[in-house]
């Protein structure tokens, strides 16, 4: 009886830790693009709501139906990145917000038209060969450049406007910070396992103690449906499919590397099939449409989830399973919405941050796997220098170029994996081509 009190006490305990993270790594996105898109408070609930809502119903279908592997669903850094430039240009074109708005909807539902039909017709595992540890490592270094700037931004307090370093909120998100990294590394049992979930609630408290907690209005109705095309009806224009089909791709490098993370966290190796590859694609490709229809923020697996199970040891699939469900039910909730919501956002920062610690170490060992040569050194160099250097240009420096190459020339992380796949493969070729004439030469000899 004691033994099943403790499985069910610990399959609770590590449910409950999984739901932090998967709040704390969703409810940013939504007040990012609230500010992005001027969106009033009410707006920015709406979209919060739907965002918690898709993110769970991803998961679930991923870990149940897609990949079957405990990966979070959550918004892409590539998708902030992608809502961000088509709000500047569609300014810039005349165009409204919402209207920008309603076009996004349209590009979020292109795209998982584009990873369906790969998953459906087994394109995504005949591409594999290109997804190289050279290729996924270099991917896992410009995320972790990409987004450690989001966090760190929000462990410091520059968010929402504000352009000076809060010194209080500062001292208690790098406390978080560091008791999430030194529970995981130093501590035992159960303090390690819940590194995460410990780290967060203590800095939680501490900032409502020290700075106070967010207020939290009552308006909200107790129990409501998210709302569908809640921007209106998606505006589709063909000058997006181009977008949407590179999107696609890249997004299939996501897929890819996330699945190679997690089976090398649990197997200690690459250990997957090409079945997991084309049904991840393919439920990938579904989840974006329910994003696209709710008028969310897409969803990607998230490669953080190798870090956070690293970091905490947790490798059971149940608890996760369950912390979907609960993240579901809970967004059918505007109250609960509006609770969790309230999670000091340099503590989420914090605590995501500490995950990326698992990840950098990722990166290192896919970019060395096969050992590092002058030829792999020149390949991570140029796409390296150049995908990092895109992230630090404002969008406005592209505002001449056509539409399609401004979404695309403005995000560092497509570039940078652009450029590693199409380097790695020329490069291929020219050997292959070298061989061949030299083995023509032999023969002739």
């Amino acid at each position: 009886m004691n033994n099943q009190q403790h499985s069910i006490t610990q399959t609770a305990m590590e449910t409950v830790q999984w739901f932090i993270f998967f709040l704390a790594t969703t409810v940013a996105m939504p007040i990012v693009i609230g500010a992005i898109f001027e969106l009033s408070f009410i707006e920015i609930s709406g979209l919060m709501q739907r965002t918690l809502f898709v993110a769970g119903v991803a998961t679930l279908l991923q870990g149940v139906l897609g990949h079957r592997l405990p990966i979070m669903e959550g918004p892409a850094g590539i998708w902030i990145s992608i809502f961000s430039v088509m709000a500047i240009t569609g300014v810039q074109s005349g165009i409204s917000l919402t209207e920008s708005l309603q076009q996004l909807e349209a590009t979020m539902i292109l795209t998982g038209a584009f990873l369906l039909l790969f998953g459906v017709f087994k394109i995504a595992a005949k591409i594999l060969p290109i997804f190289t540890p050279l290729v996924i490592g270099t991917f896992f270094l410009l995320l972790t450049v990409q987004l450690s700037g989001t966090f760190l931004q929000g462990m410091l307090g520059l968010q929402q406007g504000v352009e000076s370093i809060q010194l209080a909120e500062a001292i208690i998100a790098f406390a978080t910070f560091f008791i999430v990294l030194g529970l995981s590394t130093f501590a035992r049992g159960w303090l390690s396992n819940y590194a995460v979930l410990i780290g967060i609630v203590i800095g939680w408290m501490v900032f409502a103690l020290v700075v106070g907690n967010q207020a939290v209005t009552n308006q909200a109705s107790l129990f409501s449906v998210p709302e569908v095309f809640a921007f209106g009806m998606p505006d589709f224009d063909i000058s997006l499919i181009p977008i949407a089909f590179v999107t696609a791709i890249i997004l299939l490098s996501n897929i890819v590397a996330s699945i190679v993370a997690i089976s090398q966290i649990l197997n200690g190796k690459a250990d997957y099939d090409h079945g997991q590859v084309n049904r991840g694609s393919a439920f990938s490709g579904i989840n974006h449409g329910l994003a696209g229809g709710f008028a969310a923020v897409a969803n990607v697996p998230l490669a953080t989830s190798a870090g956070f199970i690293g970091l905490t040891g947790q490798k059971r699939k149940a608890p996760f399973i369950y912390a979907s469900i609960v993240l579901i039910l809970v967004s059918l909730f505007p109250p609960l919405v509006q609770f969790v919501a309230a999670i000091p956002a340099p503590v989420a920062n914090a605590a995501l941050l500490a995950t990326f610690v698992q990840l950098v170490g990722l990166a290192l060992r896919n970019v060395s796997y096969d050992g590092l040569d002058s030829q792999k050194v020149m390949i991570i160099g140029i796409s390296y220098l150049i995908g990092m250097g895109t992230m630090f240009l404002p969008p406005e420096v592209f505002i001449d170029l056509p539409t399609i190459v401004q979404n695309f020339a403005s995000n560092g992380l497509l570039v940078g994996t652009t450029l590693v796949i199409a380097l790695e493969q020329m490069w291929k070729l020219k050997d292959k081509k070298d061989y061949n004439q030299h083995s023509k030469q032999k023969s002739s000899a």
